[in-house]
């Protein structure tokens, strides 16, 4: 029997108190004074806004676990400085490990790391120990951008990022690389930021030499990867001409895209350009696009019925649904194993 493992969930619907905190806290920052305490918040308004939505939707939609971490929207590293990103990331962190402790079952966690701006990365270091040595956390949220749209960062293959990525293979976790926020208005947060953003990440990666410095590194690149695949040709081409070695060697043992892509014709091509082994089931529902699409009826991120239809073999989707998600978090899979799975 396979587990069918979504790779990409985010807490959404958190609870209001904790979302009420955020804005005391930022409203605090912005007058200079302190952040009012984190308040209380009972494991019953927990259970209320998860079991109601995304627990619901689990098995309604026939899945059996999720990978969750905080709201990717309002991560938002850009918002403030790093005294406000630190104990943000610790408070939507917390609440992550305590819906895994409710539903141990049912999610697995991965956190959001404080990268504000200006900083270097070791709050985020600092962060991602706490949560994979502390709390049981399988992998991280590496935001690429933590400028909101500004895109003023060195690319990943840059030295910059090295004492994370470091530390992600001595922990043994990959990363989910996922932007925030946009404070740009020419660029659409869901919809224009994020693709763009997951293009720019893989073309990063393409120009440098990355993965011989670091082969146990592992990145997923959501939203089916972005113009990724759509564009394989044009990246295999650029490739060659940056003299560069084929892609699958070059990349494809390190890089890995979900299946957030939202109707049949876009997974069909997923699953016909990218090899089996670099596809992870992923929906990210109750997220971007959380309507009913009119052209079938069904909801978009109903990602699920989509790699159903795939004309694969039974050993094709078993390695979408469960065994790259066991390869690529380790620690997901020692979890699992240790619960006779």
């Amino acid at each position: 029997m396979t587990l069918i493992i979504d790779c990409h969930g985010h807490y959404t619907t958190a609870p209001e108190a904790h979302n009420l905190w955020r804005e005391a806290q930022k409203a605090a920052f912005k007058s200079g004074e302190a952040a009012p305490p984190y308040p209380e918040i009972s494991d019953d308004e927990i259970r209320e806004t998860i079991e109601a939505n995304q627990l619901r939707l689990i098995r309604e939609r026939g899945a059996d676990m999720t990978i969750f971490s905080p709201r990717a929207s309002a991560m938002a590293p850009h918002v403030g400085d790093q005294k406000l990103a630190v104990p943000w990331a610790r408070a939507c962190n917390d609440l992550i490990a305590r819906v895994a402790g409710l539903y141990p079952e049912c999610f697995a966690s991965v956190c959001m790391l404080p990268q504000s701006p200006e900083a270097d990365m070791t709050s985020a270091i600092a962060e991602l120990r706490r949560c994979v040595e502390g709390l049981g956390f399988i992998g991280c949220n590496l935001n690429p951008d933590p400028g909101g749209g500004r895109f003023t960062h060195p690319p990943l293959t840059d030295a910059f990022w090295f004492p994370f990525y470091e530390v992600m293979c001595e922990l043994d976790v990959p990363a989910m690389i996922h932007v925030s926020g946009s404070c740009n208005p020419a660029m659409h947060a869901t919809g224009g930021y994020y693709i763009a953003a997951d293009t720019i990440a893989f073309m990063q990666l393409l120009e440098g030499d990355l993965f011989s410095r670091f082969p146990k590194l592992r990145f997923i690149i959501p939203h089916g990867g972005g113009a990724v695949p759509y564009h394989w040709g044009r990246y295999r081409g650029l490739a060659d001409m940056l003299k560069k070695p084929d892609l699958q060697s070059h990349l494809m043992y390190n890089v890995f895209f979900d299946t957030c892509v939202y109707h049949q014709p876009g997974i069909d091509l997923l699953a016909d350009v990218i090899e089996t082994k670099n596809i992870l089931f992923g929906s990210e529902m109750v997220g971007a696009v959380r309507g009913i699409d009119p052209q079938t009826g069904h909801y978009f991120d109903d990602t699920k019925r989509y790699v159903d239809a795939l004309d694969i073999t039974s050993e094709q989707r078993h390695a979408i649904y469960e065994g790259n998600a066991r390869r690529v978090f380790p620690r997901l899979d020692a979890q699992l194993k240790g619960r006779g799975l």
